[in-house]
């Protein structure tokens, strides 16, 4: 195993910057994972780290090793691709077997290690059968089983579960977090799916056009977004985002919306008189209220069994709430909600930046 370090790292194709001097410290043992969305730079960064695009500039260590310019061979990494990449005509035993065998290992040492893949990932009775004659998540077992066997410093994943239906998505997350638990390998994770990132990272890394937005945990992400970006990346369904002006007067802090309502602004928020601000608050720290809060017109309702969503409209702008409880509100019905403020954040309009006094 082995850490990363990322430092300064640049990349162009041709008069187009695509990575603007990233810096990221991955350390050894852990999952981390790139998320945001298409385009952003996640899989080019993930190459680069394997050693498949060249770095314009800056440096990548995987380790103590500069690995600028070793091949991606010699780099001691393994990656999963989105597409699995499995050889048609081997079979599973063969598809795990031969980067063992190309790099001239014997045939006991081949044969022990891909026994003990095949047992981590309950592959055992489908050693003999061919790519074509399993299902998706089986290949991708196969494809992460191909890995393992290497015993690599690290695992880099990209986009493993993009062609897979949801649910088994949801299992395949799972295994891979287990996976990571038991092998306890140093790994990356690229994916533009929020929900994958918040339940399998140790520490996820949110990208925007080439640039680092915020670097934490889930819930540090989730809890103290630094931008609206984040804010509104980070967490399903998305953030709430309401227009104002903020009030300051005294000791007194309120939000005024386009309606003329006031609000209170969520404590240590900063921001100064007058100044246009974004009101973010997430759909489930939403309650309904008898009077105050802030009028919402109903559109649709979304009962899903355990929650009900309920997209709402307040002065033409679109936002939304989920009630544990049961409710069955006719569309156009005006209803009144309060947010939670000690879970709610302020930002500034022009910069998207998160207000703290």
């Amino acid at each position: 195993m082995a850490s990363v370090t990322i430092q300064a790292v640049k990349k162009n194709f041709g008069d187009t910057a695509v990575l603007h001097g990233v810096d990221i410290d991955i350390p050894d043992g852990s999952f981390t994972v790139l998320v945001g969305p298409s385009g952003c730079g996640k899989s080019t960064l993930l190459r680069m780290i394997a050693g498949l695009e060249q770095i314009s500039s800056g440096e990548i260590r995987i380790g103590s090793k500069r690995v600028n310019d070793v091949l991606p061979k010699e780099r001691d990494i393994a990656m999963v691709f989105q597409n699995y990449a499995l050889y048609p005509h081997m079979t599973v035993r063969q598809n795990m077997a031969f980067a063992l065998e190309l790099a001239k290992q014997d045939k006991a040492t081949v044969d022990s290690k891909v026994a003990r893949a095949a047992e981590i990932l309950a592959l055992g009775a489908l050693l003999d059968r061919y790519p074509r004659q399993l299902s998706g998540g089986q290949r991708q077992r196969v494809a992460m089983g191909r890995a393992i066997v290497r015993d690599p410093q690290v695992f880099l994943f990209d986009e493993p579960l993009s062609n897979l239906d949801a649910k088994l998505r949801v299992a395949m997350r799972a295994e891979i977090k287990e996976l990571h638990q038991r092998l306890k390998t140093t790994s990356i994770y690229v994916t533009h799916d929020q929900i994958e990132a918040m339940t399998m990272g140790d520490k996820i890394v949110v990208m925007r056009d080439g640039r680092i937005e915020q670097t934490g945990s889930p819930l540090d992400l989730y809890d103290l977004p630094a931008n609206q970006f984040v804010a509104g990346f980070i967490g399903s369904p998305a953030m709430n985002f309401l227009p104002g002006t903020l009030r300051r007067s005294g000791s007194a802090s309120h939000i005024q919306f386009a309606d003329g309502t006031l609000l209170d602004a969520p404590p240590q928020s900063g921001g100064v008189d007058g100044q246009a601000v974004i009101f973010g608050t997430r759909p489930e720290h939403l309650t309904l209220a008898d009077a105050g809060g802030i009028a919402a017109q109903v559109v649709v309702m979304e009962p899903t069994g355990m929650d009900t969503f309920v997209a709402c409209r307040h002065e033409g702008v679109d936002f939304s709430a989920v009630f544990r409880e049961r409710h069955d509100f006719a569309p156009g019905t005006t209803i009144r909600l309060q947010p939670d403020l000690q879970r709610a954040h302020l930002f500034d309009a022009g910069s998207g930046q998160r207000l703290v006094a």
